[in-house]
């Protein structure tokens, strides 16, 4: 019953249909508005085969493989507690045994600059103490390598391999860096092997950081980590212009803030190393302060970059080239003296005997004195 009498009623509706469409005029169908032609979509070009997308890599392929990884092992005198030497102690609890010494291991990065000779530049503090030194090339190849020189106050170490199919990095112009320029840090951090990272040149002469005795660090935000110590820092065109050596951070990690010894004092360093083993330090025998805005304001002068000559040793270099208290050096060699502690790391690491042309300012008015730098 149910299913016949849908049936009727779905026949009584179609009847009705029918019925009231007998009854209504017939009206012409509206004409249809024609629709504009669809343009077909463009075409892409072809992807050709010698297209590249713009990138690091060619210049890395080139440099990479001249930054190696360095592993050294040390072994360290442990200090006996006290409490040991005690004979009260001894007498109840007799002397534990302990190892004396105990063996320590630690990474760093180097790069590669005379693939002739197989001198590697890297950090001092990489290398400091070690009784082995062991360099392991990208290819996988490893070398022990010898101490040819290190010095603690800048924090430069040379040391050298076998001369075996090396790859070097060509050595760039640090002096040439602005703040803004591109950069890229190639090193071993955390041990993991040969890893880059890229970022800009944040500033440049940074000093007064206490990591150094002469600091005029290439402050970068490429990210620098544990074991990128001793590693490179290169420009776009594969050039060394630093040497990544520390960072700051508050858990020993990067956050943007690292720091590179620029190359051209890394380079000055390196060849009084491998020429002698050992760095001879230059001097004036004068004593400086910063030119602080306040000083500034008393010398009448609107700058406040330069050393204040507060005093001057007798029968030094610069008593002999008649630099007098209260001048102030602004520049040596044409480069510009920031504050005291870039004066004493361009005097510093000018080689005795050498001679410097000292910019300074004496009573409102530019003067220049040449001056023979004295041995410390």
């Amino acid at each position: 019953m149910m299913e016949r009498i849908g049936q009727q009623s779905r026949f009584g509706v179609l009847a009705l249909g029918l019925m009231l469409g007998a009854c209504s005029p017939v009206r012409p169908p509206e004409p249809v508005a024609a629709q504009p032609a669809v343009a077909p979509p463009a075409r892409l070009p072809p992807v050709r085969s010698e297209y590249r997308p713009q990138s690091l890599a060619p210049m890395l392929d080139r440099i990479v493989p001249g930054v190696v990884n360095i592993s050294t092992t040390s072994r360290v005198r442990l200090e006996v507690n006290p409490l040991f030497n005690d004979p009260f102690f001894r007498r109840f609890f007799g002397r534990p045994q302990m190892p004396r010494e105990q063996q320590r291991q630690s990474l760093g990065s180097g790069v590669v600059i005379d693939a002739a000779r197989g001198y590697i530049l890297t950090n001092h503090h990489v290398v400091a103490n070690a009784d082995q030194v062991t360099v392991t090339l990208m290819d996988e190849r490893q070398f022990e390598a010898k101490l040819v020189g290190s010095d603690a106050d800048t924090d430069i170490a040379v040391i050298k391999i076998t001369p075996d199919r090396l790859v070097s990095v060509p050595l760039g112009n640090s002096d040439a860096l602005r703040v803004g320029d591109f950069v890229v840090a190639i090193g071993n951090p955390f041990g993991l092997g040969q890893t880059v990272t890229s970022g800009i040149v944040s500033a440049l002469g940074r000093s007064g950081l206490g990591i150094e005795g002469y600091e005029n660090f290439i402050q970068t935000d490429a990210s620098v980590n544990p074991g990128n110590s001793g590693g490179a820092l290169v420009d776009l065109d594969g050039r060394l212009v630093g040497i990544n050596t520390a960072i700051v951070g508050p858990s020993g990690g990067n956050v943007g803030i690292s720091f590179a010894i620029p190359s051209n004092m890394a380079r000055d360093i390196m060849e009084q190393l491998i020429g002698s083993g050992k760095v001879r330090r230059g001097q004036l025998g004068v004593s400086v302060q910063d030119l602080t805005p306040e000083l500034a304001r008393s010398f009448g002068l609107k700058r406040t970059a330069g050393a204040v000559v507060a005093q001057i040793a007798p029968d030094s270099p610069a008593a002999s080239a008649g630099l007098l208290v209260g001048d102030i050096i602004i520049a040596v060699n044409g480069k510009s003296v920031a504050n005291a502690s870039s004066l004493r790391s361009a005097v510093g690491l000018t080689p005795p005997g050498q001679e410097i042309d000292l910019e300074i300012l004496r009573n409102g008015a530019s003067k220049t004195l040449s001056v023979a730098i004295g041995a410390r």
